[in-house]
């Protein structure tokens, strides 16, 4: 699985020209999954982005975590951070997931996320046509890819 989390001073999800989700401070996080993903993969990214401190403290320093900020979480699927551009100028996305594994990853990632914040993440619909509007912090922008922990 592979995340690129935002911090953002807001986001929203818009699905057919009606608002779907939005969040004040927090995170924005895309998320895409391949097949050889599992549950560790979620359970070891949700543990990371809730934990990633990223937020500044009383001095300015990136020393906070979504948690200790009392932050959000705005989840949005993302199969295109699976795209393989090494030939020729049009994405391959060979390796992202069906439906049939990244619908109960993606489910199961943002349950993590709940457990982890306290309180219900937002997000998009899996699938849908999307259009994700936020205000980064920063810029604070991280990717981080499950199968690359060490």
């Amino acid at each position: 699985m592979r995340i690129l989390i935002q911090r953002v001073n807001e986001a929203s999800v818009e699905i057919d020209k009606k608002i779907k989700s939005s969040i004040k401070q927090g995170l924005l996080i895309l998320v895409g999954v391949e097949e050889a993903d599992n549950t560790e993969d979620s359970e070891w990214l949700a543990g990371k982005a809730t934990g990633l401190r990223i937020f500044d403290d009383e001095n300015g320093v990136m020393n906070r975590s979504v948690l200790d900020v009392d932050g959000e979480i705005l989840v949005v699927s993302q199969f295109t951070l699976h795209a393989m551009t090494k030939k020729g100028n049009r994405p391959s996305y060979i390796r992202a997931a069906g439906h049939e594994t990244a619908v109960p990853l993606y489910e199961h990632f943002c349950k993590q996320l709940s457990l982890k914040l306290g309180k219900d993440v937002q997000t998009g619909t899996f699938g849908a046509d999307m259009k994700v509007a936020l205000v980064n912090n920063g810029p604070v922008t991280i990717w981080i890819d499950s199968k690359n922990k060490e």
